[in-house]
């Protein structure tokens, strides 16, 4: 290739091997997945995980998968696979992400790390290979990672690439060709794909400032500068509490019954890292097909399944609200005849003490 040509291929070991499957990891057989994975000690308060299907689901044994438990955490845990080198073949990583707590903020990312990597002792600043998945903080960030190293130095995607955040489980897929090419894939759909070359800094820019090219002695660095005569307004209201503004108004909220309906209060500000992320149906292999079909195998079998679940279940709890409600309206409404009998009741007696006084 030219002077800018990129030779880019990653390893998760010090030999190659020939299996088209690398990894693959469903969590089948109950309790012996704690016997492939190492929780990392490298801090004492690292998250813990569990087995389960979650709260709804496809199917109860097949959609068991590594949950976050604990609230405003950092979990860090790794399995250990096969050496394999990718170089002139494919590489494909794939795995499946539930947020069923509807995350506020928190990453859903996983990692390939180098077979020298100390398992009990990784952290955030160990040095990766590939980090790929979604990331959520707030409604500024929901995006999909796609961060490549090369050269020791790790080079996040350019493309602006949007993650699901609906709750329900999710395919993500990675696929990077020896011809430079790339694919993103959700669900088994491409929602990006392009050049490594185009889409990530790994070479020089083409082009570089001019070498004798000088800033003007009065050019000033600074856009926007605060203004010195500001002040802060004296009815400034930095609230606790603020509405959820996206909050929406129940299809059968009554206002006759219930009263007028108003957005919920929450904590401000939303970002909150709430426990709950399910990781499964893991893969890292060399055939693009088998990936896919994988994909419709796990996911593509159960996501219908674990929708209706979850609907059925959103209906039943729409019910007990509403059987509860209407218990209350017929508390509420029993008072108030109560506290309407109470005054006759009154009336009556004062009657009788002024005839006794007479």
């Amino acid at each position: 290739m030219g002077p800018r040509g990129l030779a880019l291929f990653f390893w998760a070991a010090l030999s190659p091997a020939c299996a088209d499957v690398y990894f693959r990891e469903q969590f089948l057989d109950g309790a012996k997945w704690k016997n492939r994975w190492i929780n990392s000690q490298y801090k004492s308060d690292y998250g813990k995980f569990r087995l389960t299907a979650g709260k709804f689901y496809g199917n109860a044994v097949r959609d068991k998968g590594l949950q976050t438990t604990e609230n405003s955490k950092f979990y860090a845990i790794s399995s250990r696979f096969k050496p394999f080198n990718n170089k002139g073949r494919s590489l494909v990583i794939q795995y499946t992400v539930k947020h069923e707590q509807k995350i506020d903020c928190g990453g859903g990312y996983v990692k390939v790390f180098s077979s020298n990597l100390d398992q009990k002792n990784m952290s955030g600043d160990s040095q990766y290979y590939i980090m790929f998945g979604p990331d959520i903080c707030g409604s500024e960030t929901k995006k999909v990672h796609v961060i490549l190293n090369y050269k020791s130095k790790p080079h996040p995607i350019k493309k602006q690439i949007r993650c699901k955040v609906d709750g329900f489980t999710h395919l993500y897929t990675l696929i990077l060709r020896p011809d430079q090419t790339y694919e993103v894939k959700i669900d088994n759909e491409i929602v990006e794909s392009g050049n490594l070359e185009d889409d990530w800094d790994f070479l020089p820019p083409r082009k570089i400032n001019h070498p004798s090219a000088k800033k003007p002695k009065d050019w000033d660095d600074i856009p926007q500068i605060d203004d010195p005569n500001d002040v802060k307004p004296e009815d400034w209201d930095e609230p606790e509490y603020i509405l959820d503004t996206s909050a929406e108004k129940p299809e059968d909220w009554d206002n006759a019954t219930n009263g007028e309906w108003y957005p919920p209060m929450i904590k401000n500000p939303l970002y909150r890292v709430r426990a709950g992320t399910i990781f499964d149906n893991f893969l890292i292999t060399d055939n693009e097909e088998f990936a896919e079909d994988f994909g419709d195998q796990t996911w593509g079998e159960t996501k219908d399944p674990e929708e209706k679940m979850n609907i059925k279940q959103t209906e039943e709890e729409k019910e007990r609200e509403r059987a509860k409600e209407e218990k209350r309206f017929r508390e509420r409404s029993n008072r108030k005849v109560e506290k309407q009998k109470e005054p006759e009741k009154d009336k009556s007696k004062g009657i009788t003490v002024k005839k006794e006084e007479l």
